[in-house]
């Protein structure tokens, strides 16, 4: 990427408690990545709630210019791993509901090529296979 996307945000000194939220975002977004190839959804989600709020720290920063296109770069990164993760779990979901409708209905075809769903009776037992 080419172009660098600037910041202002106060200059600390030694003796300032704050954190950085620009070393903060940096660092939440290597973990949000670790959770994202690891797949822990809980992790995730406690991430996002935190990126949020560093997000909003950057937005009310005032000072000096900071260089954020390594944090352009990771968002961009992660943002690719969760379109992926989504797709995933969306096809994993319809996959479930294809296998839960196989056991409610039979579609069957006519001499004309009209297709018929013939219900199939609920059986409330487990189904033991060899």
């Amino acid at each position: 990427m080419t172009n660098n996307l600037f910041v202002t945000r106060p200059v600390e000194d030694a003796s300032s408690k704050k954190t950085d939220p620009v070393a903060a975002l940096d660092a939440l977004l290597t973990e949000e990545h670790a959770a994202l190839l690891k797949g822990d959804l809980d992790r995730i989600a406690e991430l996002a709630e935190q990126k949020q709020d560093l997000a909003d720290q950057l937005a009310q920063t005032k000072g000096k210019m900071v260089d954020l296109s390594s944090l352009q770069e990771k968002l961009a990164r992660n943002h690719v791993l969760f379109d992926h993760a989504l797709s995933g779990i969306r096809r994993v979901a319809d996959r479930l509901d294809a296998i839960r409708a196989l056991g409610k209905a039979m579609t069957t075809y006519d001499s004309t090529g009209q297709a018929r769903s013939i219900p199939m009776p609920t059986v409330n037992q487990l189904e033991r296979r060899a």
